[in-house]
Order: C-alpha cells, then sequence, then structure tokens
C-alpha cells in the first residue's frame, strides 16, 4: 500500500529556507497551532465553559489550565510525529495497526469529528440568530455555505487560510477583553480557582465536557498534518529547529485558547453566578441576560460576534480533519469538495433532527453532549499517539525523552480514568431509570466492554510485541544441525512483495542477492482501496494511478541494471491475491518485507504474511525492515 502526502494539495508549500533572521524564520513557522487553537475555543467550548461559570462560579479554572498543559503537550508530541516521520496520526495508525483495529480507530475518529463540527454548526448557527434574528433551522442550514468558504481559502494556499483563522482567532480575543471589562471579575475568586476541587458529580460531568472540549481529538490528526506544510532541511539540525520553532508556535496558540476559555467561564463566573442565575447554559439565555446585567448594549453583540467567529473558524478546521482521517486510516481520496459536504451533511443532520423533535431550547444540552463525546474518544488518540512518538526506529532518534513519556502516560491515565468513571455512572443511571433494563444490559454494556477491550488492546499491545521481539533476538543454545541431504539448488523464479514503503528495499536486495543476473523477478503489489475492493481491476481512482506508476518506476529501475523482472498490479484483499496469484504460477520462492509487527495483534487479527504462508506451496522468506 502507498502512503500519499497528508494535504497533498498544501504539502511543503511554505518555504522556511532562505530566511535570514531568526525572526523571520519563527514567523515562517507560525500558523498551524492557530488553526489548531480555535478548535479549543469552539462554541462546544462556549456551553461547557458557561454552564461551569454559572453552577460553579471560579470553581472550575483549574480544570482549564490543567486542560491546557494537556493540550500543550499533546498538540506538541503531534507537531513532532508530522515532523519527524512526514505522516500523519492517522496514517501512522494504518501502518502499525491491522485492517480490522483500522477501521473501527476510523469509525471512532469521524463519530468524534460528527460531534465536534455538530458544535461548531450548533454555534454558529446560534450566533446568526442572535446578531441578526436568523431563526436557527436556516442558520444551520447556512453553515453549509462555509465549505465553500474553504474550497476558496485552500485553494489561495495555506497562508491566506492561516491569515484568515488568525483574523477571527483576533476577533474573538478582542471581543473577550471587552467583556472581562463590562463584567469586572473578583481577581481573588480567580486565583482560589486555580486551586483543584470537585464539588460534585454534576462537577464531574462539566469538567470532563471542558476536557473533551479542550484536548480535541481531531486536532491531534490535524495538528501532525498541518506541520508538513512547511519545506525546511530535512537534516538533523533543520529537524531540531522545526521542532522548536512549532513548539513555539503551539504555546503561544495554546495560551491564547486558554485566555479566551477561561474569559467565558469567568464572564458566567461573574455575571450569572454572582447573581444567584445557577442553570445558564443556553449560549441564547447568557447573550439574553448580558445586557440587563452589565448594563451594556455592547456586551451581547460582542458575545455574539465571538461565537460567529468561533463557529466559522472551528469549522474550517474541523472539516480539514475529515479529509485528513479518511485520507489516512483508509488511504481512500476523494475529491475535497465531496469530502468537506459529507463531513458537514454528517453534523447538519443530527442538529436539524434534534432542533426539529426536541425544539430550539435543547442546543445547549447538545453542546456539552458532544464535547463529552469528544472526551470519551481521546484515548484512542492520545494513547497511539504516544506510542509512536516513543518509538526510537519510527521516530528515528527524535523520540521523546522519559520524563515526557512519564508525562503523556500521566496525562492518557488522567482522561480513561475520568472517562470509565463517567461511563460506569451513565450506564448505571439509565439501568436504574430504564423501565427495559434488559435492553441496556444487552446493548450498551456489552458495547462498552467492548471498546474497553480495544482500549487496553492498544495500550499494551506494543509492550507484548516489544517483549516478545526482545525474546526473539536471544539465540537458542541448544540446536543440532545436520546438513547432511545437503544439495546445491539456485533459485530461477523469484516472486517479491511490495507495498512502496521502506520494507521494499530490503526485500528486492536480497532477492538480487539469491537470484543475480540469471533469475526471473515478478514484483506485486495489491491495491488494496475500497473502489478496488469492490470494482477490483476496472478501478481507475488515484490511488490506483499512483500505484501503477510507482510499480513501472520499480520495473525500469531494475531493467535498468540488467535484471529480467515482471509486474503485476492486483486489486482486493492482499493475502487472498498474493496466495492465488503465487499458487496459479511456477515460482520457486516468494520474498516479502515485513515491518516486524507481532504481538496481540498477530494472534487476535492476523496478517497478509500469516494468511500468505498457509495457503502457498513454495518457500517463503520474510525480510523484516
Amino acid at each position: 500500500m502507498s502512503s500519499g502526502k497528508s494535504l497533498e494539495e498544501v504539502h511543503e508549500s511554505v518555504s522556511t529556507e532562505g530566511r535570514k533572521s531568526n525572526f523571520r524564520k519563527v514567523l515562517a513557522f507560525l500558523g498551524p497551532a492557530y488553526l489548531i487553537s480555535v478548535g479549543y475555543m469552539d462554541p462546544g467550548n462556549w456551553a461547557t465553559d458557561l454552564a461551569g461559570g454559572s453552577q460553579f462560579g471560579y470553581t472550575l479554572i483549574w480544570v482549564l489550565l490543567m486542560s491546557n498543559i494537556m493540550a500543550l503537550l499533546l498538540q506538541s508530541l503531534s507537531a513532532r510525529l508530522g515532523i519527524v516521520t512526514q505522516h500523519d496520526l492517522a496514517q501512522a495508525s494504518r501502518e502499525t495497526y491491522s485492517k480490522g483495529i483500522n477501521y473501527v480507530l476510523y469509525f471512532l475518529a469521524e463519530i468524534a469529528i460528527a460531534a465536534c463540527d455538530l458544535a461548531e454548526v450548533l454555534g454558529m448557527a446560534i450566533g446568526l440568530n442572535l446578531l441578526f434574528n436568523i431563526p436557527l433551522m436556516e442558520g444551520v442550514l447556512i453553515t453549509m455555505l462555509d465549505t465553500f468558504l474553504l474550497l476558496f481559502l485552500i485553494n489561495k494556499g495555506i497562508r491566506k487560510m492561516e491569515a484568515f483563522i488568525i483574523a477571527l482567532v483576533a476577533i474573538i480575543g478582542f471581543s473577550f477583553v471587552f467583556e472581562m471589562i463590562f463584567a469586572q471579575p473578583e481577581l481573588g475568586k480567580i486565583a482560589a480557582g486555580l486551586i483543584p476541587s470537585i464539588p460534585n458529580e454534576s462537577a464531574l460531568y462539566i469538567a470532563i465536557g471542558i476536557i473533551g472540549a479542550t484536548v480535541m481529538p481531531h486536532n491531534l490528526y490535524l495538528h501532525s498534518s498541518l506541520v508538513q506544510t512547511r519545506k525546511f532541511d530535512r537534516s538533523e539540525k533543520g529537524i531540531k529547529q522545526a521542532l522548536k520553532y512549532n513548539f513555539i508556535d503551539s504555546t503561544i496558540a495554546l495560551n491564547l485558547a486558554f485566555f479566551v476559555n477561561a474569559a467565558i467561564l469567568i464572564l458566567a463566573a461573574a455575571t450569572f453566578y454572582r447573581n444567584g442565575m445557577f442553570e445558564v447554559a443556553e449560549i441564547q439565555d447568557a447573550h439574553r441576560l448580558l445586557e440587563p446585567i452589565l448594563g451594556t448594549k455592547w456586551a451581547p453583540i460582542l458575545f455574539a460576534v465571538a461565537l460567529i467567529a468561533a463557529g466559522q473558524s472551528s469549522t474550517i478546521t474541523g472539516t480539514l480533519a475529515g479529509q485528513i482521517v479518511m485520507e489516512g486510516y483508509l488511504n481512500l481520496r476523494i475529491q475535497p469538495w465531496v469530502r468537506r459536504i459529507l463531513t458537514r451533511l454528517i453534523a447538519i443532520v443530527p442538529a436539524v433532527v434534534a432542533i426539529l423533535y426536541f425544539g430550539e431550547s435543547v442546543t445547549g444540552k447538545l453542546l456539552i453532549l458532544s464535547q463529552v463525546i469528544l472526551s470519551l474518544q481521546l484515548g484512542f488518540a492520545i494513547i497511539p499517539l504516544i506510542h509512536f512518538v516513543s518509538d526510537k526506529r519510527k521516530m528515528k532518534g527524535f523520540h521523546i525523552s522519559k520524563t515526557t513519556q512519564i508525562a503523556a502516560w500521566i496525562i492518557a491515565i488522567i482522561i480513561v480514568s475520568l472517562n470509565a468513571k463517567l461511563v460506569y455512572g451513565e450506564i448505571k443511571n439509565w439501568i436504574e431509570t430504564s423501565e427495559n433494563p434488559i435492553v441496556i444490559w444487552f446493548t450498551v454494556v456489552p458495547l462498552a466492554v467492548g471498546f474497553g477491550g480495544l482500549l487496553l488492546y492498544i495500550i499494551f499491545e506494543p509492550f507484548v510485541a516489544k517483549a516478545r521481539k526482545e525474546i526473539d533476538n536471544h539465540s537458542p543454545h541448544t540446536i543440532t544441525l545436520s546438513i547432511e541431504n545437503y544439495k546445491e539448488y539456485k533459485k530461477k523464479k523469484i516472486a517479491i512483495t511490495v507495498d512502496f514503503t521502506s520494507a521494499d528495499e530490503q526485500a528486492i536486495l536480497h532477492a538480487l542477492d539469491l537470484g543475480g543476473k540469471d533469475a526471473q523477478y515478478t514484483l506485486i503489489h495489491v491495491v488494496e482501496t475500497v473502489g478496488a475492493m469492490i470494482y477490483g481491476n476496472k478501478i481507475k481512482d488515484h490511488e490506483t494511478t499512483i500505484d501503477e506508476k510507482l510499480l513501472l518506476d520499480y520495473y525500469h529501475m531494475l531493467e535498468a541494471k540488467g535484471f529480467n523482472v515482471d509486474t503485476k498490479l492486483g486489486f482486493g484483499k492482499p493475502g487472498h491475491f498474493i496466495s492465488e496469484f503465487i499458487n496459479e504460477h511456477s515460482f520457486d520462492l516468494l520474498i516479502m518485507g515485513t515491518h516486524g509487527h507481532k504481538g496481540l495483534k498477530d494472534i487476535f487479527f492476523g496478517t497478509t504474511v500469516d494468511f500468505v504462508r498457509h495457503r502457498i506451496k513454495i518457500p517463503l522468506i520474510l525480510i523484516k525492515n
């Protein structure tokens, strides 16, 4: 399988080379984190921050600060993965996990993006309603139009998009500077709110929602891709410099996002909580009450303007994340405008259904629920990310230190533990209050157990694989060797599987070493996209075109060196095609390159290699990369 470039239309489109001063070089790298930061101040954050401030005053500010520290570490890990490996998080997962696991991870990532987009659609529609009195349903439908704005911006280049987003972020920031002036919060209570405390179960639900709204899974996929828009010197010094400047970018942008989130919570505490209004979770209610409480018409106007800016900016980045996730996990490339309309429809449909069925008053609860869903999905993005950036081989010496690994795992444990407590509490409540609890026992409980098992697998599989690899590397000392039946045997027809990764070079070199110039070589590659599964050799998509070209490049390279070589392009499931093709032709030997995958994945899910070795009748040599 070939791995295309992440966001290919803007990949390495911004050159950072040739900048004489350090300041100009830093400016060249600044940008990606601002696109990330808007996800940390989207309308979903507004709902959870308003609910937290109105119900518990300044008490949960520490949750925002903790979430921001978590976000800064995790986003820096995501940027490191993209800069060093030139693969985004979804691509790295596709290369590491089995196809079955990747399908599940893709499904979970899409749910998270849909939940995020739902919050953005609702937030922007609410902002349009508050500022221009546009009905909420019409506002939801208007949000379809920003799909075309995204297409326009990305066609103008990533720097133009970054400038547009930074302008929207500036509008949000200035709006809340004035809101703080109007609200005049109590500084002593703000400082006290930095001391960790959880008053009750309701506060825990809001706190987890705040974490879900702040540390967003789709941003981890997005950041690992956006950093690849910068073209820089790929030397060790150049990579270290890129890591440094991207960390500066992340620090500035995410601290700005923290200011906005804290300002929303403080605004709610200083206005609603202080006046005994403990149930203001709806954005519309907050907007309506700001003018009479603060005594200025500008407070609600700036509030609505900032909300529209937040919805518009975050919806652009959410749609980009949807494209990255689909291309990365499925290796499926479709027209960008089709992908972006699909992403928007996935968010609009539940919003329209909820508004039609429950009415406009449910929007606040929908926003908070969307953020809790995001938090529940976080573990499935964070844990693979930590494993990847800790891998010395994958990171080519730029893996994270033991101290950073410990800090990252502590964050993962905190998030997963909070989520487990939340899920247990919610399921227990459903069972106790449901008229038919048996349905919960046989539907929701098995689903929760299944996802819990998947999370445990993702956590422990790399450790088990590493332990087995170390055991395999120990040489046995009791083996006896017999060579009485030796006979000279020269391999003549050698088949080699290729997937256009780093494993190909070693596999081909070993084959040439065995066969020399006298052997006949056949290079086999299988296109395993969704289209190839359905249409077979009739598929003519972007992926197939690239694979045909790469296979032809291999052919010309070997032919020019004087080797006898053929090629075969297959379609569908690699294991089935390779074993059938080998058995139908009189090959003497099959050579396959591997990436050293072992452990629980090989036991429970199997691999192409495992499938092939049980079905072919000739010797198989595995070349581990």
